[in-house]
């Protein structure tokens, strides 16, 4: 669970990275992920240290109410702050270990810093610090900024991300850990947005039912339509439907649960 003293001060697989920015500290070599090129077009993609969050019962920077279980993701800025309800700005967050992901909405702003957009080329605070590298997590590995965080506290963990319990525990962690992080509204490919309001849609490794869940995206949550193929006949709640959405390297979903416009597709053939 996030700490107090860590809260945000507020306004009161198949993806390669395509390269490494390389850190020193203490005679200790640490990897920052360098932006990745785009899956046609679903954004960059960074290692990022990642913390639970909790505070079950308080309320987010855009007004959420956090319950049991919850699932949405924090990001150190109001510049990717989706509305409460709104999947306008998603992430999809990947746990190495153990092969999950999950795409959820950026509904809270955290750890540590409320104005680091540090997945953006043309990043607001800390300018000085490669693109993919979160100022928290250079201030507790490198001293930066005398190791404190834009608000004068002393940097105690190199967090750059945020999850909530559901998202936490859906990813398969027991610890705060090392994720992928993909800032999916950077990129340029045709987006649905998940309608699934009972629980978290489960994303498959194909596109039927018959293949082994893998992950879950989140209701509200803004997906990439990377490419489309027919498989399963799924019921959801936007109708009957066996076309599917590849919206991530080896991740599916049925276009049974997801909100496009229309029930042709909208990505090309894969």
């Amino acid at each position: 669970m996030l700490t107090q003293s860590k809260r945000p001060l507020r306004g009161s697989r198949r993806r390669l990275l395509t390269g490494v920015v390389m850190l020193l500290t203490a005679g200790t070599t640490v990897a920052f992920a360098a932006p990745a090129s785009a899956d046609q077009g679903d954004g960059s993609t960074h290692t990022i240290f990642a913390t639970r969050e909790g505070l079950v019962g308080q309320t987010t920077a855009n007004g959420h109410v956090i319950v049991e279980n919850d699932h949405f993701v924090a990001l150190p800025s109001t510049r990717a702050l989706s509305a409460d309800g709104s999947g306008a700005y998603t992430v999809r967050v990947c746990a190495p270990a153990t092969g999950r992901c999950e795409y959820a909405p950026v509904w809270d702003v955290g750890p540590w810093n409320t104005g680091d957009d540090y997945w953006s080329t043309t990043r607001h605070y800390a300018p000085d610090l490669p693109v993919g590298t979160p100022q928290a997590s250079a201030a507790f590995r490198l001293g930066h900024q005398g190791g404190l965080d834009q608000y004068g506290r002393t940097v105690s963990n190199p967090a750059g991300i945020d999850l909530a319990d559901g998202t936490f525990s859906g990813l398969g962690l027991t610890a705060n850990a090392w994720i992928s992080v993909t800032y999916l509204w950077q990129g340029d490919a045709r987006t649905g947005v998940i309608d699934s309001p009972a629980q978290p849609l489960n994303v498959r490794s194909g596109p039927s039912t018959r293949y082994a869940a893998v992950g879950s995206a989140v209701n509200t949550a803004r997906v990439p339509l990377l490419c489309h193929a027919y498989g399963k006949w799924v019921t959801g709640t936007r109708g009957t439907t066996n076309l599917w959405y590849r919206i991530g390297p080896d991740n599916w979903v049925s276009d049974a649960y997801v909100i496009t416009g229309t029930g042709r597709p909208v990505a090309p053939r894969c």
